[in-house]
């Protein structure tokens, strides 16, 4: 090899390892979460059962302006009723529903994109006793992690086939990768996406966002499992990226062959958890492509701030609304299995 393509080869591979360093040791663009958004059917369900066993309150009710329908990408939702509900432990940190038509065949964790809601709780083997009884279908019984012990979650679905895991430390929860619940109920600490290459869509959120994800691991996930027809034992991907924020983490699920795209009707909102909002420091600063230019909504949930709207990698709706810096978190994402 000639000298001077030894040189532009070396100096090649440098600016590759400065560039690795420097997106690995950027602050995450992503600091926290701010709502999780659900399609849903009905929405007195939603206000009835949230509100009785998760302690959620109605903060906002409205109906969805064209802009903001415009911005997601969901014409149809125009004018369609909303309601934005949270935890007094936790007031701005949001479950918004908005009034959508059933999917005809949409089941829970059976497709690409948001699939769960993960909140932090303070007892889980209480709440799950508390809710016996109640509509929400049960899909894991309350059990540690196999790879955290000291962290225990049961999970249930909801009237419109969201997955809502239900997670608690019980050890030191003062060095825990999750939140202080600050009562029998806390926040939203993980949103769960379900990938048809998890790699790749690990990289994407990593390069777009300059998240430091997790290693990716293989295990079996009962619930993934049987909901797609596999056998208990087969072994899923998964891994996590944290947030700037302590206590805020994606989770990246793969599934098998057996599950399928989500099935979105034209104009609509995609069915069970449609999408996840994030606050972050400067929207100028982030570069994806918006469904619509960044503009100001003055819904409780935005509070005057812009917002817009862009797709991942499985068409999944990331909305991102400004807010004040932060601080990086010093403790380290652990990967959760479920």
């Amino acid at each position: 090899m000639p000298a001077v393509q030894r040189l532009k080869s070396a100096i090649s591979v440098l600016a590759l390892l400065w560039l690795t360093s420097a997106w690995s040791n950027a602050a995450p663009l992503l600091q926290r979460f701010d709502i999780a958004t659900i399609a849903a059917h009905d929405l007195d369900w939603v206000e009835t059962h949230y509100g009785h066993h998760f302690d959620y309150r109605v903060r906002e009710r409205g109906t969805v302006s064209p802009e903001l329908a415009a911005s997601w990408g969901a014409p149809a939702v125009t004018g369609r009723r909303y309601i934005l509900m949270s935890p007094d432990s936790a007031p701005k940190v949001y479950v918004r529903a908005i009034e959508s038509p059933r999917t005809e065949g949409y089941r829970a964790l059976t497709s690409f994109g948001w699939n769960a809601i993960e909140i932090v709780v303070d007892d889980p083997d209480a709440l799950f006793e508390a809710m016996r009884g109640s509509p929400f279908r049960v899909i894991g019984e309350p059990k540690p992690l196999p790879t955290i012990p000291s962290i225990r979650a049961f999970q249930v679905v909801g009237n419109d086939e969201e997955v809502l895991y239900l997670t608690a430390e019980t050890g030191d929860r003062s060095r825990s990768v999750l939140p202080d619940p600050k009562g029998r109920i806390g926040r939203i600490f993980i949103m769960v996406l379900a990938a048809t290459n998890p790699r790749a869509t690990l990289d994407w959120y990593a390069e777009r966002f300059a998240l430091q994800p997790g290693a990716l691991r293989a295990r079996p996930n009962p619930m993934i499992n049987r909901a797609q027809g596999i056998d208990l034992e087969t072994p899923l991907p998964i891994a996590t990226a944290r947030l700037a924020e302590h206590g805020n983490l994606i989770e990246f699920d793969g599934y098998s062959a057996n599950a399928i795209m989500r099935p979105v009707s034209k104009g609509e909102l995609p069915p069970g958890v449609a999408m996840t909002s994030f606050a972050v420091p400067n929207l100028d600063a982030i570069r994806v492509e918006w469904i619509t230019p960044p503009a100001r909504h003055p819904s409780a949930a935005y509070e005057g701030r812009r917002a817009a709207t862009t797709r991942g990698p499985d068409g999944e709706l990331i909305e991102l609304i400004e807010s004040a810096p932060i601080e990086a978190a010093p403790i380290e994402a652990a990967p959760l299995a479920r």
